[in-house]
């Protein structure tokens, strides 16, 4: 897909697996596992799916994965899986090298979002993409490096603090025009400070949605994840967004939908639904 001057493709990166219910909230699961079905330990599954924008002078990705160099617990978990995909074979089949990367947006810095920044070298952690700033919102790292009790797990900070040390991490404060096509806009349901990215020309438009909906699974208003810092926030977030997604006709895409990463809005009289599903950004 065309947006302005940059070509916009997925890297699959892998999957990981998290609690059916923690990811539906109040939605019981006999209607959640029609969508999302639930394996022996109630994990559904969650694809570490990347954007990456390219133009004549930068390529950017926005999010990183779940990364690698876990220990056994951790995968064992979090079911961490990069059997199928890998980031470093996807950005070869993208023709790109990791070198080649100039920036990295990170919408927040939860585990599955921040953790293929870094990569272990010589028994330390060193940005992935040596050649990129990565951009952050500057409250939210305040945030992440002083978290509440009921999200601290998902911070991990050597998965992310090595990028201040290395220099490369960068501060966003507040809401931006990153650049004629790319406008980073805040949202505090899921985390406090998540930087969401929308990517558009005027003519057409991409949707980043982070966390506000994880999988396609998520248009419906109440289907909010109980890990979600201010869920009433999400919903406010949910209804400003599927208004204009339908109204403007973008494209969503959905970063841990391994089924339908991208789709379009209709409203329906049971409200916002999945119209047009795509598996890849076209």
């Amino acid at each position: 897909m065309k947006i302005g001057k940059y070509e916009v493709s997925i890297i699959r990166e892998g999957s990981i697996g998290l609690d059916g219910g923690a990811m539906f909230g109040v939605v019981p699961k006999a209607l959640w596992s029609k969508t999302n079905p639930a394996d022996e330990r109630n994990r559904v599954e969650l694809a570490t799916q990347l954007l990456l924008l390219k133009s004549d002078s930068k390529i950017i990705l926005i999010d990183t994965g779940v990364g690698q160099s876990w220990d056994e617990k951790f995968e064992d978990i979090y079911r961490v899986d990069h059997s199928v995909f890998s980031l470093e074979d996807s950005l070869t089949k993208a023709g790109v090298s990791r070198n080649e990367i100039t920036d990295v947006i990170l919408t927040h810095l939860h585990f599955d979002h921040v953790g293929g920044s870094l990569m272990m070298e010589n028994g330390k952690f060193v940005p992935t993409f040596p050649n990129a700033t990565y951009h952050v919102q500057v409250k939210h790292l305040e945030w992440a490096l002083s978290p509440a009790d009921k999200d601290k797990a998902s911070f991990i900070r050597d998965r992310f603090l090595p990028l201040a040390e290395h220099g490369v991490l960068h501060g966003v404060d507040g809401a931006t025009q990153f650049d004629d096509e790319i406008e980073l806009i805040l949202d505090h349901g899921h985390t406090f400070y998540q930087q969401i990215v929308k990517i558009s020309d005027g003519n057409q438009t991409l949707f980043h949605t982070g966390d506000m909906m994880p999988f396609s699974s998520h248009i419906p208003i109440p289907y909010v994840m109980a890990y979600d810092i201010m869920p009433m926030e999400t919903i406010k977030a949910k209804k400003i967004t599927l208004k204009k997604a339908f109204e403007e006709e973008w494209r969503l895409f959905f970063q841990h939908d391994p089924f339908t990463p991208v789709a379009t809005i209709t409203e329906t009289e049971k409200g916002f639904r999945a119209k047009d599903k795509f598996t890849e950004i076209i």
